[in-house]
C-alpha cells in the first residue's frame, strides 16, 4: 500500500496536470483572409472519445464536439440542462468553446457541483447568435453558474471575445482590440489568483509559436494552427491530448483524436 500510494502521488507531482486543460487561442478578422475570426481549441481530458455530431437545439441546428458517453440520435432533441457540448457552432456562425481555469473560484461551493460548462455551452448553442446575445444569456442564468472556465466565443458578424466566467461574474476580452491580433488562453485568467495558476508553460509556448511564425497571419487557418501548435510536442501535446478543433466561417475543423496522428476533416450544418 505504501508502495501504491507513492506512486500515486509521483506520478501526480510528474505530470502536474488537471483532468480538463486546454490550449486555445483566437484571431481576429480584422487580419484574415474572409475577415472572420478563426478559433481554436486544443484539448486535454481524461476522456479520450470524442465524436462530432448534429443536434436540434431549441431554436437552432448546431454541430458539437462532444464525449462520446453522451452521444445521442442524429438531431435528437434531449432535455434542457442534461447534454453538454465542449466546443461547438450553430447555423447562425456562433461558435463557442472553453478551457478550465482554477484561479477565479471564489465560493464555497463544493466541487462536486462544479464543471457544468459544457451544459452552459450547449445550452448556448441553442439560443445564440451573437456575442450580445452569450452576454445576455451569461446575465440572465440563475447563479451560481457551476463553472469556472475561459469560454472563447466567435459569431458572423465579426464578434471574438474571451469571458473569464466564474459562479456569480464574468469580464469580457475583446480579441478585435488585441495589439497582436489574436489572443491565447489556457487554464489560468487575467483576473484570477496568480499562485494558483496553470497552463503558463503552455501558454508561453503557443505565444511563442504565434509571433516567431514566417507565416502571415491571414493564413493562420486549421492546418496552420493543428501543425505548429497541436503538432508541436511538450508540453502542449500531451497524453492526455484528446482532439483538436478550429472554426472558420460556418466550417468546423477536427482532429479527432492525437492531432498528431489523425487526419483534420471538416464538420458542416
Amino acid at each position: 500500500m505504501k508502495a501504491a500510494h507513492y506512486f500515486s502521488v509521483l506520478l501526480f507531482l510528474l505530470i502536474g496536470i488537471p483532468a480538463f486543460a486546454c490550449t486555445s487561442c483566437i484571431i481576429s478578422g480584422k487580419y484574415t483572409k474572409d475577415g472572420k475570426a478563426v478559433m481554436f481549441k486544443h484539448r486535454d481530458s481524461s476522456c479520450q472519445d470524442v465524436a462530432v455530431e448534429y443536434f436540434q437545439g431549441e431554436k437552432y441546428r448546431m454541430m458539437c464536439l462532444v464525449n462520446a458517453d453522451w452521444r445521442t440520435n442524429p438531431l435528437a432533441k434531449v432535455p434542457a440542462g442534461t447534454h453538454e457540448a465542449w466546443a461547438g457552432e450553430n447555423e447562425t456562425g456562433f461558435a463557442i468553446m472553453n478551457t478550465a481555469t482554477y484561479d477565479l473560484k471564489d465560493d464555497d461551493i463544493p466541487a462536486d457541483m462544479m464543471d457544468r460548462e459544457g451544459i452552459l455551452m450547449y445550452r448556448a448553442l441553442e439560443i445564440c447568435e451573437t456575442l450580445e446575445d452569450f452576454e445576455h444569456f451569461l446575465d440572465t442564468l440563475s447563479r451560481p453558474l457551476y463553472v469556472e472556465a475561459n469560454f472563447g466565443v466567435i459569431d458572423n458578424r465579426g464578434g471574438a471575445a474571451y469571458y473569464e466566467v466564474n459562479n456569480y461574474t464574468w469580464v469580457k476580452f475583446d480579441v478585435n482590440r488585441e495589439p497582436l491580433g489574436y489572443r491565447v488562453a489556457t487554464n489560468f485568467t487575467m483576473t484570477g489568483r496568480p499562485e494558483d495558476r496553470k497552463g503558463v508553460d503552455r501558454y508561453v509556448k503557443a505565444h511563442k509559436i504565434l509571433a516567431s511564425s514566417y507565416v502571415p497571419m491571414e493564413e493562420w487557418d486549421h492546418n496552420f494552427l493543428i501543425k505548429n501548435i497541436s503538432c508541436s510536442g511538450k508540453p502542449i501535446l500531451r497524453d492526455i491530448t484528446s482532439c483538436a478543433v478550429t472554426f472558420e466561417g460556418n466550417i468546423m475543423w477536427a482532429a479527432l483524436g492525437k492531432p498528431d496522428k489523425v487526419p483534420c476533416l471538416p464538420y458542416k450544418l
